[in-house]
């Protein structure tokens, strides 16, 4: 299989606007020119002085575009591209448009059929007619709504080799690895743009973080599953990693509902490696072959990776969670107080232990504060921790997380500590931080932890250890991005 081309769609308002995107595009093969969301298509304009090859689409409004027009004009539209020598033109497999294709016997035509919904059970034979019809290319675009979906892509790329004639991609964020991957899908190319509605990423994230054009069939899979996963900067960090090493190898973000989901999806990807989040921690213990002690222990893991076909998982939250405090603070002797009692409540408990702390769990049920206090014979204890009944406070809970950032998980009046430390990172300055400061309280944030751990998370999947500083820099640039983007002030 060739490697896989980009193509960057354009969208403007106007003509002039739309040449003067379509002039602006750089690193792309191919341009999309998205006539149907131009107030005044002119294909002749739209391929006057093009510097790039491109593609001319014309989407209806019943296939999820923007033109109001009739058929007929849609038609003279897509037949005007042709004969002005537009390199391709996407037509809709349910136009019925055969005289086009029969123009130009197939050849420069890139025959589309979207499904907004989900991924249509007879897309084999979908996928099958459409080929027949003798288009150049076919392009399926079908709404994952898990990652398991993204399966049948896989198939169908896979059946189609060594013939490049398809383009398969799965909408939403679940069908991310069908745009970074196109190559191992099978696909001829791969679109990136603005049009984040569907999924579709920029293409200076996916040449620049994601190293497209690097990419081969062969190279090493990793990534980061939870849900929900959009506030995770782990791709930023290990892909600055990858790339630091020039390793082989890229690192996605796997939203997944379930642990079976992913399970799924990784055996069908060949998925090498994965950071575990919230709320996957502790129900990916049971899908594993092998635990080291550090994860048995915790009864949670944080990261697993596949190694001679068995997968085996470990927890790295434990040394990451203690290399920023142990900088800070003497821990034997200390009270603790943890808040929260899911996976990384766990970590926390048996890392705080092992350093002679005094250790109580604070959960909204006390049945589940109890099993994980019961991991280090530490003391189950109602929620929220009394007033002057510890010297450090761990918060464990996505209580002030993003889009949350108003929210904390304890009332200013009980910082009555030495030392609070927010496991989250996002935003780096949660509402917790900025009360406890205020109170004179030490603070640790989660980001100083989620790099630790994801230096151990690496060495142990790579043998390698990554260079100094270079997931702590990705990841605040990456922390940052994410906020001015989103708008929001913390």
């Amino acid at each position: 299989m060739s490697t896989p081309l980009l193509c960057v769609t354009v969208t403007a308002p106007t003509m002039s606007e739309l040449r003067r995107r379509r002039d602006e595009v750089a690193e792309a093969d191919l341009v999309e020119l998205r006539l149907d969301m131009v107030g005044d298509p002119d294909v002749a304009g739209a391929l006057s002085g093009r510097r790039r090859p491109v593609v001319v689409t014309c989407r209806p409004e019943w296939e999820g575009g923007r033109f109001r027009g009739s058929e007929d004009e849609r038609h003279r539209i897509l037949a005007e591209a042709l004969a002005l020598g537009a390199e391709y033109v996407d037509i809709e497999s349910r136009a019925q448009f055969t005289d086009l294709l029969s123009r130009t016997g197939g050849r420069r035509i890139v025959l589309s059929h979207h499904d907004f919904q989900c991924v249509p059970a007879d897309l084999p034979d979908l996928v099958r007619s459409m080929r027949s019809t003798g288009a150049e290319l076919v392009k399926v675009a079908v709404q994952t709504r898990s990652l398991s979906d993204c399966v049948p892509l896989l198939e169908l790329g896979r059946a189609a080799r060594p013939e490049p004639d398809l383009i398969l991609i799965g909408m939403g964020p679940s069908g991310l690895a069908t745009r970074v991957l196109a190559g191992r899908f099978g696909s001829r190319w791969t679109y990136a743009g603005s049009q984040h509605q569907v999924g579709q990423i920029s293409a200076a994230t996916l040449l620049g973080e994601y190293r497209f054009r690097k990419l081969r069939d062969e190279s090493a899979l990793y990534g980061v599953v939870g849900y929900p996963i959009s506030h995770s900067i782990s791709p930023a960090m290990h892909n600055a990693a990858f790339a630091a090493l020039d390793l082989d190898a890229v690192y996605l973000p796997f939203p997944a509902a379930t642990v079976d989901d992913f399970v799924t999806f990784a055996r069908a990807l060949g998925v090498r490696g994965a950071s575990v989040t919230i709320p996957h921690k502790v129900t990916m213990l049971d899908r594993v072959d092998d635990v080291d002690g550090v994860g048995r222990r915790v009864g949670a893991i944080n990261t697993v990776r596949v190694a001679e076909g068995r997968w085996q998982g470990t927890n790295t939250d434990v040394q990451g969670f203690l290399r920023p405090l142990v900088e800070r603070v003497s821990l034997s002797g200390l009270r603790a107080s943890i808040l929260g009692s899911g996976g990384a409540a766990r970590a926390v408990a048996v890392a705080l232990a092992s350093q002679g702390c005094r250790v109580r769990v604070h959960g909204r049920s006390l049945a589940h504060a109890e099993r994980v206090a019961v991991l280090t014979a530490a003391e189950a204890a109602p929620f929220p921790p009394e007033r002057g009944s510890w010297d450090l406070l761990v918060n464990c809970t996505p209580v002030g997380m993003y889009p949350h950032v108003d929210e904390t998980p304890i009332d200013a009046s009980h910082l009555t500590g030495q030392c609070v430390y927010d496991l989250i990172y996002n935003p780096a300055n949660t509402r917790l931080l900025r009360e406890a400061a205020g109170a004179g309280c030490r603070t640790i944030g989660g980001l100083e932890m989620l790099v630790a751990q994801a230096h151990e998370q690496f060495e142990w999947w790579t043998g390698v250890r990554p260079p100094a500083g270079v997931m702590r820099e990705a990841a605040r640039t990456r922390l940052a991005e994410f906020m001015r983007d989103e708008n929001y002030v913390v």
